[in-house]
């Protein structure tokens, strides 16, 4: 910039900063509550024009100083800082250092224009540094907005992760319930299910894109070491309804708890749905309910128990060499798996009904058990059950 376009703009700025700050205050602050009701939703009215009274005579008098020593981009850093903790969208603030160019771009010219209108023609090759200043105060307030919005929500996530985990663990009060359901918008009474998820191949939680919501129902997830944990408010969704979307997403192994009816019951719900994704026999993909896995969580929970039964039950059957045994553990489970019909469980298998009832047979010589007797049909399938899921057993 020359000598001359320098001594214009200052003389513009210093005659506007000293006689017509509060005109331009004024205007300004008119023409953005008039373009912008989110604006007007945000900062009050008070705000609004003291801190404008206060960027305009900043803005003018960085006109006034050298360029290095720049003051008014502190004041823009400290007003975008100030309006991300407001809540105010960042498109309604760079609106607003539009308009203020503008409004003070439009005063230089008029004064210029009418106390010396022979030097408006210098003042013109002046208007790219004026908007070069305006823009290097939209990108401070780029910066220091998104940087302070990144902390706030930080902060936030911090603090919604810090309520989900004292309701999963079941360590909150009362008054931690009450604020968890303000903060995190939920009833504190209502239907809730717990679900635990370990995705195939788990690295990360930014590995899976996690549902907010499914078939009605709303999820608020939580990583924990290995796995995702998400509380559910049903609503009116049924627990198959949750089940059925949940499938579809599930890649790895999954548990769900039975439906409890609000926030303080999330601790036990969260006990509950992690029992039922340790029933799971392998990498999945595969989802548990608990209410449909007693008997397998019955078993995992108590394996010295569950070991004095399989010893006490399927000992004599376990002693066959591998490829007996293989062969009437699988034929015992087909034949539970289908409610005792010899038939079926033939299809099944590939083999003749008289071979599934001479296999059954074989099976309670060797157990001394009778698969006519519900207590010995109990003793087994527990036993069972702890074969397939407990191989330290066999």
């Amino acid at each position: 910039m020359d000598e001359d376009v320098r001594q214009t703009l200052r003389t513009a700025a210093g005659a506007l900063l000293e006689h017509h700050l509060t005109r331009l205050t004024d205007d300004l602050v008119d023409r953005v509550r008039q373009a912008d009701e989110v604006y007007c939703a945000y900062v009050s009215y008070e705000d609004h024009w003291s801190s404008t009274r206060e960027g305009v005579r900043q803005g003018l008098a960085a006109i006034l100083q050298e360029p290095s020593e720049r003051r008014d981009l502190v004041f823009t850093a400290a007003m975008a800082q100030r309006r991300a903790e407001q809540g105010l969208p960042l498109d309604s603030l760079l609106r607003m250092y539009r308009i203020a160019g503008q409004v003070t771009w439009t005063a230089m010219v008029e004064y210029t224009e009418r106390e010396f209108p022979d030097r408006l023609g210098v003042l013109v090759r002046a208007a790219g540094h004026v908007w070069h200043a305006i823009d290097r105060q939209c990108m401070v307030t780029c910066d220091t907005y998104s940087r302070r919005e990144q902390e706030i929500l930080g902060r936030s996530k911090e603090r919604i992760d810090a309520l989900l985990d004292a309701l999963l663990d079941g360590t909150a009060d009362a008054g931690v319930v009450r604020t968890a359901a303000a903060s995190l918008d939920l009833p504190e009474r209502g239907r809730y299910a717990v679900v635990t998820v370990r995705f195939a191949g788990y690295r990360h939680q930014d590995d899976v894109r996690l549902p907010g919501s499914l078939g009605g129902a709303r999820l608020l997830w939580r990583m924990r070491a290995g796995h995702e944990v998400a509380v559910a408010a049903l609503g009116e969704v049924t627990l198959d309804e949750l089940c059925q979307e949940l499938s579809l997403i599930v890649s790895g192994v999954g548990g769900v708890s039975p439906v409890v009816g609000g926030l303080t019951e999330l601790g036990g719900a969260h006990e509950l749905a992690t029992l039922a994704m340790r029933t799971c026999l392998d990498g999945g993909p595969e989802l548990a309910r608990l209410d449909a896995r007693i008997p397998a969580v019955l078993v995992i929970t108590q394996p010295d128990l569950a070991g004095h039964l399989v010893a006490g039950t399927l000992g004599p059957l376990l002693a066959l060499d591998a490829a007996d045994r293989d062969l009437l553990l699988t034929t015992l489970e087909t034949w539970m798996a289908c409610d005792g019909s010899a038939a079926r469980a033939a299809r099944r298998l590939f083999c003749h009904r008289n071979t599934i009832i001479n296999r059954v047979r074989r099976i309670e010589q060797l157990t001394g058990r009778s698969l006519a007797r519900p207590r010995d049909i109990v003793d087994i399938a527990l036993a069972l059950e702890a074969v397939r899921r407990l191989p330290e057993t066999t």
